[in-house]
């Protein structure tokens, strides 16, 4: 599907869909509960999608429906009636079977360890880029904790894993992926020697990986987590003495994964973000159902957006961007690189230059997301460079228009439509369906405030 999209002055109130990233460790936790978890979810997405597929196949049942609670109003979501157990209390999966993961990599990264600590054996398939996104720096940890990893390629699908997994000391780099560390923790409660985890720094995306342990406590799994920045029994020798500076994460053995009962899911800060962005370009936008306490990292772009000299306003979960003046920026999105997409059609139209670094992961993305933007942004109209993995953009008074691939990239996508709000001719979009991976209702959502959206 091709979108094209006009300038127009946006109007209205967004409702933040829930988030993506916190439905699928909640999804995957229920899978393996002691008894059934209402998950109140009002939209899925390709990658929510994908998660319950792959939980469906090892056993779990999931099913959409709608409840009302004392007050009489009803709430969408999922009952997620867990795996079978067996008389010593441990979940039983079903084994030998296909897991596909579509193109989400947190479904394929998490399920990978927590099949092998079941234990069971899978066969892990995906599509778009997913098969060739790493997976080394995890599969290498847990083929040294007795699982048994088996691929025709090193750096391609399909995988077959299969456990027995045994716990103990864990160690991993921090500068891959934080899914790796997640994975791991979502394993964790199923191994009974417990875990002891040290992410080596530099440590990326730490955000995400509270979300795994926030996650994990309200399914009463207790992580504890301190800093090593010192002398450690069996790390690196360096001039004798042995070092060690990383995040280690303790679960204590024998925890068991206990269902909440009833459990929502805040709204999303890496979609409200854009409709920030567009806000901070002229847009008449609120969002809601924003948690402003979260641990989500993208809670950031409040931040963010101010230092470019935009006016943030915040009142009871909604939020509203007013942008006047704006100014370019430095930002590192080490913990944060999902926001690199709205930040820089922001910063296409703010005076002076904006420089994003600590983006190195962002090439092993759905698309190579530097190069991606980089591309978005000149055939916009705009001007933006790559220095390495650094990304420059220089702003101008008003974008031109023109086509842009999307690159089968849901985020640029969405950075492409937030762009034409300002620009003087239309954006095509090519492949804007992409957008389903996350945020599936987005361009119904931007027509719906005025937005002027096309599609072929």
């Amino acid at each position: 599907m091709d979108v094209t999209v006009k300038a127009s002055s946006l109007s209205g109130t967004v409702r933040a869909p829930a988030s993506k990233s916190i439905a699928q460790r909640l999804l995957i936790l229920s899978a393996f509960a002691n008894v059934p978890t209402f998950l109140a979810l009002e939209h899925a997405s390709a990658d929510i999608d994908a998660t319950v597929r792959c939980l469906r196949t090892l056993g779990a049942r999931i099913q959409p429906v709608e409840r009302r609670d004392s007050t009489g109003l009803s709430a969408r979501g999922l009952r997620i009636t867990p795996l079978p157990r067996d008389p010593s209390g441990r979940p039983v999966a079903l084994s030998d079977v296909n897991l596909d993961c579509g193109e989400s990599g947190a479904t394929l990264r998490f399920l990978i360890p927590v099949v092998c600590a079941l234990p069971a054996r899978a066969r892990f398939s995906g599509e778009g880029r997913l098969p060739t996104r790493p997976l080394a720096p995890l599969t290498d940890e847990l083929l040294r904790h007795g699982a048994i990893i088996e691929r025709k390629s090193a750096k391609e699908l399909p995988l077959v894993a299969e456990g027995p997994l045994a716990g103990g000391r864990y160690t991993i780099d921090g500068n891959v992926s934080s899914q790796f560390v997640s994975g791991i923790l979502l394993a964790s409660p199923l191994l009974p020697e417990g875990l002891d985890l040290h992410v080596q720094d530099p440590f990326e995306s730490k955000p995400y990986v509270r979300l795994t342990a926030e996650a994990l406590e309200r399914f009463g799994v207790h992580v504890l987590s301190d800093r090593l920045d010192g002398e450690h029994g069996d790390s690196q020798s360096i001039g004798g003495a042995h070092f060690e500076h990383a995040t280690r994460f303790i679960v204590g053995p024998h925890q068991h994964i206990t269902s909440p009962g009833d459990i929502d899911v805040e709204g999303d800060w890496s979609q409200a973000a854009f409709w920030l962005a567009a806000g901070a370009i002229g847009a008449d936008v609120r969002v809601s159902n924003l948690n402003l306490s979260s641990v989500q990292g993208d809670r950031a772009i409040l931040a963010a957006l101010a230092l470019m000299g935009v006016r943030v306003s915040r009142e009871g979960g909604i939020c509203q961007a007013l942008g006047k003046g704006l100014r370019g920026a430095a930002f590192d999105l080490s913990d944060m690189p999902d926001l690199v997409c709205p930040l820089a059609a922001v910063a296409a139209l703010a005076e002076g230059r904006t420089r994003f670094f600590g983006t190195r992961r962002l090439r092993l993305k759905e698309s190579d997301r530097l190069e991606s933007v980089r591309a978005t942004i000149c055939a916009l109209g705009g001007k933006a460079t790559l220095l390495g993995d650094e990304l420059e953009i220089e702003g101008v008074d008003e974008l031109s228009g023109g086509v842009v691939d999307a690159a089968k990239d849901h985020r640029i996508a969405m950075m492409a439509a937030i762009c034409a709000l300002r620009s003087s001719g239309r954006v095509t979009i090519l492949g804007a369906e992409c957008v389903n991976k996350s945020y599936p209702t987005f361009f119904k959502v931007l027509r719906a405030l005025g937005g002027s959206v096309e599609e072929a």
